[in-house]
């Protein structure tokens, strides 16, 4: 991958404010990235949209045979460390393939399940015996692989998992018994990770082949979306599973379930981008040719309007992805090869924070996409034929996938305290920076890095005030919790854009669309933390007026000009490109 300056560490962004030259965006892809994400590109467009009818159809050997295309082609093996079949190549390749992937609606569910949370777990804890053994076939495609966590009663909290793994009296093979629900790629998977907890206490992780004796599946559930992706339970009923099979350490399961939906939640942000600038592809084409009142739907300013915010929503979901890709390979280059599985760990765990931003971001960026794109179809995209409704209702699992949008809201502000009080961000010294600079306000920086740093001022004051007034209770005041993480994420997302066009106008001198794009894009965001704000004063501020006074003084310095022509301006560019384009 290019070489990129950082000294970035998880969640260092909610302290330190960074360089534009210290991140890395799509304008950065080398011929090498270029050449995965044509390969990606092509194999959606030309293999998997001519069967889209099949997929829907629940035929799920075209499913089966697609993927074994995508091996062939590689785009299977990207993970997978090149002595074990695969290619070994970087994160940000990971995330090319997931977005390329993501547009074709279930199918890409199915593709990256496989080459995450399904494949992952072996290539950073298997022994070296489990990786000759499976990898290569998961690399080739040969194996389909399958996650298996979920069960009837333990959802977000996967550690209540009921299902049992016993040692046989011989002690060659564990006996796993209980169910698992909601399994992606259950009826043509080869392997599956299966979490079970030893003696019914220890929660450890096995490598379950679909013909071991004890296992068998329960019916395809009927889904609101994602047809063309496999989901039915698991049930294991004296499943025998050899010794050889255990994953990792017994009882530390957990560390890997926990650390593999890291990259899952990254892999499912990419996938977001993906579906997201085909929803928009897809809704420009279509208002284009629709006339009202003898005019294009397109030439309305409510239209143009609406495809601004919706172009700009992607341009930072898109550049928090990129950036994430580039962290994630500076923290787990090399770790497929090595033998402490607690580095590993550490090494998967550092970005949780900004994983679970994509996550949450991008799901909620395709949500957002899927639903006006369906308004802008009118009548016709509650209609099967127009392609909007099938992305409408696909789009609605990527917010409980991973862990649902409440747990990752929930997760990262609650990281951020743990990674705090560990020592491992300078958190005193962050929020006495921000509190001297809530009382002095600057008023001398460029306006876009003035808002950014603001809206780092805003979310460390208002979780210091949450932290002094429910101390050990904060992790019960889910409610405050959720609000603090929503700004932390309107932060990566708008530093983002910013850092990306900086970086931009330094190069070329210029970036008139991308400057549109971050200021539409910032102005939404500064709304919605503004709200947020609001929501928290009584809670937070009670009667403590100078601090309110200071935070609502520092929110009205910032304010957004033009923005109708400049919205109008973004969309005639959407326009002439037929969607968005990097």
């Amino acid at each position: 991958m290019a070489t990129i300056k950082t000294g970035n560490y998880g969640g260092s962004y909610l302290v330190n404010q960074i360089k534009a030259n210290e991140a890395f965006f799509p304008e950065d892809l080398t011929d090498e990235h270029k050449m995965i994400e044509k390969t990606a590109q092509q194999f959606a467009i030309k293999e998997v949209e001519p069967r889209h009818e099949e997929i829907e159809a629940q035929q799920f050997n075209v499913v089966v045979d697609l993927m074994k295309k995508a091996g062939d082609l590689g785009l299977l093996a990207h993970s997978i460390p090149e002595e074990f079949g695969g290619l070994g190549l970087d994160k940000i390749s990971k995330g090319i393939v997931g977005e390329q992937i993501g547009q074709t609606g279930s199918y890409g569910v199915a593709h990256s399940n496989h080459t995450c949370i399904a494949t992952l777990p072996i290539t950073y804890y298997g022994t070296t015996e489990q990786k000759e053994k499976y990898l290569p076939k998961l690399a080739s495609g040969e194996y389909i692989g399958a996650y298996c966590l979920t069960e009837p009663e333990a959802g977000s909290d996967a550690m209540s998992g009921k299902t049992t793994a016993v040692l046989n009296e011989a002690k060659t093979h564990y006996l796993l018994n209980g169910t698992k629900i909601y399994i992606t790629n259950s009826s043509f998977s080869d392997t599956f990770i299966v979490y079970a907890k030893v003696d019914g206490e220890k929660f450890t992780t096995f490598i379950v082949e679909k013909d071991f004796p004890g296992l068998k599946l329960g019916p395809e559930e009927k889904k609101m979306g994602i047809k063309g992706s496999s989901t039915r339970s698991v049930i294991l009923e004296d499943c025998e599973v050899p010794v050889a099979n255990l994953l990792g350490e017994i009882g530390r399961g957990h560390i890997i379930a926990f650390t593999v939906l890291n990259l899952g939640r990254f892999n499912l942000g990419s996938a977001c981008v993906g579906a997201s600038k085909y929803a928009l592809k897809e809704t420009v084409s279509h208002i284009k040719e629709r006339k009202q009142f003898k005019q294009a739907l397109a030439d309305f300013g409510a239209s143009k309007e609406k495809i601004a915010k919706m172009a700009a929503r992607i341009y930072a979901s898109e550049s928090m992805q990129y950036r994430a890709s580039a962290l994630l390979e500076q923290a787990m280059k090399g770790l497929d090869q090595e033998a402490d599985k607690r580095v590993v760990a550490a090494g998967l765990s550092e970005y949780a924070l900004e994983c679970a931003a994509c996550k949450v971001y991008g799901s909620e960026t395709l949500n957002f996409l899927a639903d006006e794109g369906l308004q802008l179809h009118g009548g016709a995209g509650f209609i099967n034929e127009y392609r909007i409704e099938q992305i409408y209702r696909d789009s609605r699992i990527n917010r409980i996938f991973e862990g649902t949008n409440e747990v990752n809201r929930l997760l990262l502000t609650g990281q951020f305290l743990k990674k705090s009080l560990k020592g491992e961000l300078p958190y005193e010294q962050a929020v006495t920076n921000a509190f001297q600079r809530l009382q002095e306000g600057h008023n001398d920086q460029d306006k876009h890095v003035k808002l950014i740093e603001d809206l780092r001022v805003m979310y460390l004051v208002l979780v210091e005030l949450a932290r002094k007034k429910f101390g050990e209770q904060l992790e019960t005041q889910q409610e405050v919790l959720m609000k603090l993480s929503d700004v932390a994420i309107h932060l990566y997302a708008s530093e983002s854009a910013v850092l990306r066009t900086k970086k931009e106008i330094a190069s070329k001198g210029e970036a008139p669309l991308k400057e549109m794009l971050m200021e539409t894009s910032l102005e939404e965001a500064f709304n919605q933390v503004l709200v947020i704000v609001r929501q928290l004063d009584q809670e937070l501020f009670e009667n403590n007026d100078t601090i309110r006074n200071q935070v609502y003084s520092m929110l009205m310095s910032h304010s957004f000009s033009g923005s109708i022509n400049r919205n109008r301006n973004i969309a005639a560019r959407i326009y002439e490109d037929d969607g968005y384009s990097s």
